[in-house]
């Protein structure tokens, strides 16, 4: 799993950004889109 930080836009909307190695954004989303998405995904289960 990608490590996501958040962010705010400059009116007021939650982001989720993921950075390459590199440091540079690779991917921004709205918190709303990637959090229904994390929802509908289902895990694996635990042994």
């Amino acid at each position: 799993m990608t490590k996501r930080t958040t962010h705010r836009s400059v009116s007021g909307t939650k982001l989720y950004a993921v950075r390459d190695k590199n440091g540079r954004f690779k991917d921004i989303q709205t918190y709303k889109r990637a959090h229904g998405q994390d929802i509908k995904r289902k895990s694996k289960k635990e042994k």
